[in-house]
């Protein structure tokens, strides 16, 4: 996604999709002890340039 060119609307709605998917991998893998935490790094790293993107328009 393309953050510079994105409305505040889309930035909002792409942050609560991804901190839904965060939430959900949290949950499903704390009982099992294979975990992708690089993918959710990756998606927190996503979140803040969503969130950087739309405090500076």
């Amino acid at each position: 996604m393309d953050f510079k060119k994105a409305t505040t609307e889309e930035l909002k709605k792409f942050v609560s999709e991804k901190r839904d998917e965060v939430r959900d991998l949290r949950f499903s893998s704390s009982g099992s002890k294979t975990r992708n935490v690089k993918h959710v790094r990756d998606l927190r790293k996503d979140i803040a340039r969503a969130l950087t993107a739309a405090n500076q328009k």
